[in-house]
């Protein structure tokens, strides 16, 4: 452990070391021919084995060592020879200093050197033969990479990649083989893509042969990566050699060992100390902490031909390296449990959350930390992922739009209806993404602003009120009670928002969408019904005709009755041909059976909303799908959404059935008559109501707040790794200043939407471009730029002149979409996994951190007291008393606040955390393995 400590403790400012390469290649009689190195086995992560057939490699897996092989592994690293940074540049050269060096030290007879040499300077055959019956993704990954792969028919079984040119040229030598010059710049192959720039090779040769009586091991570390000609499968300059030539008849022994000492420079830690390591002393203790940490399965309970799939999350061996580096006593957040309440939201340490006691000095701070990033929030958007991103936020926010706009034109008489949402919509949304601290936060008209909005008409109804000047009042109000809040810092107090009221709050507007998807398609069957009694056998029963009013006494008719009468006697009208507005525009009435019914519209509105969302989900799934080339998967992923809507736009289109379809403004004008672009302050309303606009400004001023400051620490979540920083005092100062300007344009109010924005965030999510095979993609952060939602704004606004475009687009498509995004941002939420537990039995519940530490039945509590805060949310949120809901979800706060008396901070420290859960269970594994040591 003390010298591991000083390996691993030295210069800790030196840049990590490089990707290591690992291939295994064994002395083998190929065609019963000369002997050769043939490829058997390749490690990046992950073993790889060549199959028997000698025709593909294996999929990844976990490399299964028998503890016999790693003690002769030491053994042989105890006895053979060890060179450490030796200079050379050829692999004659290499060889030449190996056997030099045996002779020397007395571990081979010198008549021996010639016949060593030439075993070890023998040809090396890869595995790059391909069979003739080739998958159509393979056939994709070869036509998209010919003009960059070189090929020669009579090479099949002998493709040896060599270096470039370039780096061929500076070793001062030819790059030469069988076929003659090789054309380096063409030179790539495939398997380099798994690779970062910067990988190495270490080779590793065993083999048995007839003339040794004891075996001929080396291990050898070269002082810089040099190209070694065909040695590496991949052109990677090599920096180890492990050399193994024995006698015959332990060809299985030599095997083992050859495993045993790729999957060890496989290891991460291993791998450093390699790197690391002055001496022979320095690689046995190496080899020795592996064998610490290796876990033993006994014979007969597992079967050693079955290959373990590599994990979906591999666990950090940074514990390991820490434990030996000095970092033992660094506590890691979450390892013990902590103070509950106020600290256990983990807002708290963030540095955007400090109250600095100036005026405005939160907002100064903001300005100064996102200043230097704003020119990279542009350049930073240059990738097709962005595309996908604003082609999919656009259609989610048009359908916002428009479906707010036609509920707010309902509840205020189309005072303010679809245009003015989606002129507000596209104004606030493109300048805050333009100048507010967090861009990636979409702004949105929310469920309670719509339910003030309807309160506020009816009220300003009632008492003979201007509503719109009434209205711009409050939101001058409102405006300045968040600057106030902005110039005291007051975005502070986010660090009492722990997960207990994020997740509660987050839920609900998800829940909300999902409900409100399956609102919209109930309503539509309900207009446009389905003839339950239909049988396909009576169709001849079925009819619905259009026929004029009977006459009868003219004092019983209406005006329009009677107008029907004089035009059915004085006028020819073929009422038979009419249409169903044009009869009963004419008076006339609709008889038959079959009036009340449109057949196959709910039914077809339905397929396309199932059919949209499963198609949305299925498409995202299909990165981690076994089909297509990598590329493909993640293009395919990328544009799911888009893809989905475009699939059932065509099946909308093909079936020909008359669905509802997206209906936006196309003239540019206020949505009443009555009112104009500019709503003048005074001479509405009296005097005192300018004042007393202040109490009702109130309550918007706390929701506005709650909601962007939930929806703002949700977005900045530690978990979604973004490195700009946050901006809460200055995305609340837009937030106030758009304010302003929709009131005075009597436009909606507008606040950070929860679910738009995670999908957002969800659909700008970066992973490495380089894994290793078997390895999931490791996800690196979110694309943070400004361009995808100052596109998405723009294009909404210019929505109003591509109405002859979007008028194609099916409804029940969109309502879909609403269902997916409502879904999909309830991924990864604590409290969806606690509600699946109740339904679980024991032995099936998901090794989940809190499970281990906290009582099933105290986790149940938690659960339920969630989900009575929850209930009672959404039922306040659908009654008259909504106007409260703000205060309400402040209420969360005291709630949780108050369930410190209930559970015992360790209980909470686990069930109310915000650090990712398999972060933390990754740190609560190494701690355990901590304590054995």
């Amino acid at each position: 452990a003390e010298r591991i400590r000083f390996i691993l403790g030295e210069e800790d400012d030196s840049p990590a070391p490089p990707q290591l390469f690992t291939e295994l290649d064994e002395l083998l009689a190929v065609d019963g021919q000369e002997m050769e190195w043939k490829e058997t086995a390749r490690w990046i992560k992950f073993e790889e084995k060549v199959e028997q057939g000698g025709e593909r490699w294996s999929k990844p897996h976990v490399a299964t060592l028998s503890l016999h092989s790693l003690f002769e592994l030491r053994t042989c690293i105890e006895k053979g020879s060890i060179m450490l940074d030796i200079e050379a540049s050829t692999l004659p050269q290499v060889v030449e200093m190996i056997v030099d060096n045996q002779i020397e030290t007395g571990l081979l007879k010198s008549e021996l050197k010639d016949k060593v040499t030439y075993t070890l300077l023998r040809k090396h055959r890869h595995q790059t033969k391909k069979s003739n019956l080739r998958s159509l993704a393979d056939i994709g990954k070869t036509v998209s990479s010919a003009s960059r792969m070189f090929s020669n028919p009579d090479n099949a079984k002998t493709l040896c990649p060599l270096p470039p040119l370039h780096t061929a040229a500076a070793l001062g030598r030819p790059v030469a083989m069988a076929g003659g010059l090789w054309k380096g710049e063409l030179l790539k192959n495939k398997f380099m893509k798994k690779l970062p720039r910067d990988a190495e090779a270490s080779n590793v040769l065993v083999g048995e042969v007839d003339f040794l009586e004891s075996p001929f091991i080396a291990f050898v570390r070269l002082q810089q990566a040099v190209m070694l000609g065909a040695l590496t499968e991949v052109p990677v300059p090599t920096r180890f050699l492990f050399i193994l030539l024995g006698p015959k008849g332990k060809a299985k022994s030599y095997h083992e060992i050859g495993r045993a000492i790729a999957t060890l420079m496989s290891d991460e830690v291993f791998h450093d100390i390699a790197y690391k390591a002055k001496d022979r002393q320095d690689l046995i203790a190496g080899i020795d902490e592996f064998l610490d940490e290796v876990i033993v399965l006994p014979p007969g309970e597992w079967d050693p031909a079955i290959r373990i799939e590599p994990p979906k999350s591999l666990p950090s061996s940074d514990k390991r390296k820490n434990m030996y580096s000095g970092g033992e006593n660094l506590q890691m957040n979450g390892d013990t449990p902590h103070d509950g309440g106020h600290g256990s939201g983990g807002h708290g340490d963030c540095e955007e959350l400090q109250r600095t006691g100036r005026f405005c000095g939160g907002l100064i701070k903001d300005i100064k930390r996102k200043a230097p990033f704003f020119a990279s929030d542009f350049y930073d958007a240059l990738n097709i992922q962005a595309l996908s991103a604003i082609l999919f936020i656009y259609l989610a926010t048009v359908t916002n739009a428009i479906t707010f706009g036609g509920l707010l034109g309902d509840a205020t008489e189309n005072m303010q209806g679809v245009l003015e949402s989606f002129l507000g919509t596209a104004v606030t949304g493109a300048i805050f993404c333009l100048f507010a601290g967090q861009p990636l936060t979409i702004l949105s008209s929310t469920g309670p602003v719509l339910v003030f909005e309807r309160l506020l008409f009816n009220f300003s109804k009632d008492n003979d009120f201007d509503y719109l000047e009434f209205r711009l009042w409050i939101g001058l109000w409102s405006a300045f009670q968040c600057l106030i809040l902005v110039a005291t810092d007051a975005s502070f107090l986010v660090k009492y928002f722990t997960r207990f009221t994020e997740e509660g709050f987050s839920s609900l507007i998800s829940f909300i969408f999902i409900y409100d998807a399956f609102k919209k398609m109930i309503k539509l069957a309900d207009h446009y019904p389905i003839n339950s009694e239909f049988k396909v056998d009576y169709i001849t029963h079925y009819s619905c005709a259009c026929e004029p009013l009977d006459p009868g006494p003219r004092c019983q008719r209406s005006f329009m009755e009677i107008l029907s009468f004089v035009l059915q006697y004085n006028t020819t009208i073929d009422w038979s041909s009419l249409s169903t507005k044009e009869c009963l525009k004419y008076g006339g009435q609709l008889v038959g059976n079959n009036c009340d019914y449109v057949p196959d519209i709910t039914l077809m509105s339905f397929i396309l909303f199932f059919g949209t969302y499963t198609c949305s989900m299925a498409l995202k799934k299909f990165k981690t799908s076994r089909y297509f080339p990598t590329t493909a998967r993640k293009l395919i992923s990328d544009f799911a959404i888009i893809l989905s809507i475009l699939i059932f736009c065509g099946i909308d289109a093909l079936v020909g059935v008359d669905t509802p379809k997206l209906i936006v403004p196309s003239e540019f004008k206020p949505t009443s008559p009555e009112r104009g672009w500019f709503i003048p302050p005074f001479g509405g309303n009296p005097w005192w109501v300018y004042l007393a606009a202040a109490i009702p400004a109130l309550l918007v001023t706390i929701l506005i707040f709650m909601d962007q400051q939930i929806t703002a620490v949700i977005v900045n979540r530690k978990e979604h790794k973004l490195k700009k920083g946050a901006g809460y005092h200055l995305d609340l100062f837009w937030v106030a200043i758009l304010m302003i300007v929709c009131s005075f344009m009597g436009l909606p109010w507008y606040v950070a939407a929860t679910v738009i924005s995670i999908a957002h965030i969800d659909s700008l999510k970066m992973e490495t471009e380089t894994s290793a095979p078997g390895e999931q993609p490791k996800f690196l952060g979110v694309r943070e730029q400004r361009v995808t939602g100052v596109i998405v704004f723009i294009l909404t606004g210019v929505s109003v002149f591509m109405a002859p475009i979007l008028k194609f687009i099916p409804m029940p498509v969109l309502y879909g979409v609403f269902l997916y995004m409502g879904v999909a941002s309830l991924n990864g939420v604590q409290f969806m996994d606690r509600l699946k537990l109740l339904l679980m039995p024991l032995k099936h519940q998901p090794d989940f951190i809190y499970l281990r530490h906290v009582p099933l039945r105290r986790v149940h509590l938690f659960t339920f007291l969630q989900v009575v805060c929850l209930a009672l949310l959404w039922i306040l949120k659908s009654t008259v008393a909504a106007i409260i809901f703000p205060v309400m979800i402040l209420a969360l706060v005291a709630v949780r606040k108050a369930m410190d008396y209930l559970f015992s901070q360790h209980d909470l420290s686990f069930l109310d955390d915000v650090i990712p859960e398999k972060d933390k269970k990754k740190k609560e594994d190494e701690k355990k393995k901590k304590k054995k040591k």
